[in-house]
């Protein structure tokens, strides 16, 4: 028995409509489900699921469906897969849309990641799954 892989992941932001935009406009992610005030779920690959939670809602039960109170306080950090021959093409994208990278890596053992940050200050990164060794896309 072992874990298969990660399911979803989630980030924080009060301004979920901003996070919508941010996450559906820049990333092209595609927003599912929402729950205003609450949260905003995005399909993320084939098998994934990204979520943004408003943590000011989420540090409440969810008393509907039982699920148990959750949150975070400051900027977190979330990494999305793309294909190594496409960051040229994102870092276009990132500049033209007027999005501020951060810094740009060539990691040791290989692969590259952009960080820039969503409007609730988390950090997010677009990487080539080669900087943890792991088969390309």
């Amino acid at each position: 028995m072992r874990v298969r892989g990660v399911l979803e992941t989630c980030l924080y932001a009060g301004d979920l409509e901003g996070a919508e935009r941010f996450y559906a406009g820049v990333l092209g992610l595609e927003a599912f489900q929402r729950a205003a005030g609450r949260h905003v779920f995005f399909r993320c690959g084939e098998s994934a699921v990204f979520l943004v939670f408003n943590p000011a809602k989420t540090r409440e039960p969810d008393l509907r469906l039982g699920v148990p109170a959750h949150g975070a306080e400051g900027a977190g950090h979330a990494a999305f897969a793309v294909r190594a021959g496409e960051l040229d093409a994102w870092r276009a994208r990132l500049r033209g849309l007027g999005v501020e990278i951060e810094k740009e890596i060539e990691w040791p053992g290989g692969g590259r990641s952009l960080y820039f940050r969503d409007p609730a200050g988390n950090s997010v990164e677009l990487a080539s799954p080669r900087i943890w060794r792991l088969e390309e896309l």
